[in-house]
């Protein structure tokens, strides 16, 4: 049945209004539409294709130890079959692909649990980021607050493979009033007022909570962002109400003035940026995100008993920790280079601090993400998320082990997709990752990428590597 999954072929489309009147304009669209059919039917026709990828050595993401010599087939774009080597039998059916991985490790596809894609809402930077993360090894992605009116089209066309790159999910954000002073926010809503569009909310004591939290939701976004210049008690009344209507609440650490553990007490499902523990331990939470006050950050001590305290509240209640660790370096390493500031001394978190909050997190039992929270020059050729892996190995010390799952299993979690993606198991939707080299000996072999696999789909690292010396 050589075209059964798009209908123009099935008779002459109707006429297209965007060409001028008259026969030319239908057999035009006539011919585009076979064209976007014919498109349309190879990508489904190899999603339904049936391959036994052999030879692995496999990494599920779910914490256990590598498993060597495994066969994984994948059929419409799941996953199938795991099983050892020993136990495989060759198809006889032609029309199965066998695909020898030669010993490659097979690890679960990456998640970025905390991106930008439309702070400033232009399409064609979003599409060359996501690009390169695919081609990075990242199968899915949570933007953590842009112009919804670029992400609910990202999203749709990345989870229908009509774009290239991860899965996109993303948030719709609620703040104080006073923070929407702030330049992003209006960025995001061009063309309307920030903090009265359903995607970026004011709320206040007047709030009709059911309401904003339902508009929200009406955005399509996965989950709310808690912002900034909130109290304690609108956190709470916004994470009771968005969990009634069945949608996750991320915030960040410190919402200015609730502090940390009120955030976290307040039943959040994820916070965000490490360094903002440290209010935990102030005289007093500033009043609002944008604020002249500079924690010490020398004398704070990230085994204090007030921000342990925070780290077994987040244990006991599944909290989970997005650290955005390798951010601080950036933001340091920014700093540096500005040569005017060059004599000052650096006043904002230093990265060691920061290193030594998640390791006191992750001896707590805190579930942490791998979150970038910045993006890469462009000329750079991996995504922002393999820094942050490293900065986690290497400042934080945590295991190339751990690091796999807090990538996969965990940022599925996070975006509460962990049913269908994020672990290597029958059953579940073909994303995963082929590296040439152990990432256990060393979690800067998530570099030796040779193909991504998204929704059964090859993305080879050579595809993307020919087509950028294509590019102009």
């Amino acid at each position: 049945m050589p075209f059964p999954f798009c209908s123009p072929l099935a008779g002459e489309p109707a006429l297209d209004t965007s060409f001028p009147p008259g026969r030319r304009s239908r057999k035009w669209a006539w011919a585009l539409a076979v064209v976007g059919c014919l498109a349309v039917n190879a990508k489904v026709l190899a999603q339904e294709s049936v391959t036994w990828y052999i030879n692995l050595d496999v990494i599920d993401g779910t914490g256990a130890p590598l498993r060597e010599d495994m066969a994984l087939r994948v059929e419409a774009g799941r996953m199938t079959d795991l099983l050892p080597m020993a136990e495989w039998v060759p198809p006889v059916d032609p029309g199965i692909e066998v695909y020898d991985a030669e010993g490659r490790y097979a690890i679960p596809g990456l998640v970025d649990t905390h991106v930008h894609l439309a702070t400033v809402p232009e399409q064609d930077d979003a599409a060359a980021a996501l690009r390169r993360q695919l081609y990075g090894g990242i199968t899915a992605a949570r933007d953590m607050a842009g112009d919804v009116r670029v992400l609910a089209g990202i999203a749709r066309d990345t989870r229908l493979d009509r774009m290239t790159g991860p899965d996109v999910y993303y948030s719709a954000l609620m703040a104080g009033e006073s923070f929407f002073q702030d330049p992003r926010p209006a960025s995001s809503a061009r063309g309307a007022v920030a903090g009265q569009v359903p995607w970026m909310q004011t709320i206040d004591a007047e709030t009709d909570m059911p309401l904003a939290v339902a508009m929200a939701r009406g955005t399509w976004a996965t989950g709310i962002k808690v912002y900034a210049n909130l109290p304690a008690e609108r956190v709470a009344a916004i994470t009771a109400e968005a969990h009634r209507q069945g949608i996750s609440v991320w915030a960040h650490s410190t919402v200015f003035p609730a502090s940390p553990a009120e955030v976290v007490d307040a039943g959040v499902d994820v916070i965000s940026h490490v360094c903002r523990l440290v209010f935990e331990t102030t005289a007093a939470v500033p009043e609002t995100y944008h604020h002249d006050s500079i924690p010490d950050y020398a004398g704070t001590d990230p085994a204090d008993p007030r921000i342990l305290a925070v780290f077994d509240a987040m244990r006991e209640q599944g909290t989970v920790l997005d650290a955005t660790l390798g951010l601080y370096g950036r933001i340091e390493a920014r700093y540096r280079d500005n040569q005017a500031d060059a004599a000052k001394p650096f006043d904002g978190c230093p990265p060691r601090f920061a290193a030594a909050l998640v390791a006191q997190a992750v001896s707590h039992g805190v579930t942490v993400s791998t979150g970038s929270d910045f993006v890469n020059p462009p000329e750079d050729e991996w995504p922002a998320l393999h820094d942050e892996l490293r900065a986690l190995a290497g400042e934080a010390g945590m295991t190339p082990l751990a690091l796999i799952q807090a990538a996969t299993q965990v940022g599925a979690r996070v975006l509460g997709i962990d049913g269908v993606t994020g672990t290597l198991e029958p059953g579940k939707r073909a994303d995963f990752v082929l590296l040439g080299k152990n990432p256990l000996d060393d979690i800067t072999h998530i570099d030796s990428i040779e193909m991504t696999v998204k929704h059964g789909r090859r993305y080879p690292r050579s595809e993307y590597l020919e087509l950028d010396q294509e590019q102009p």
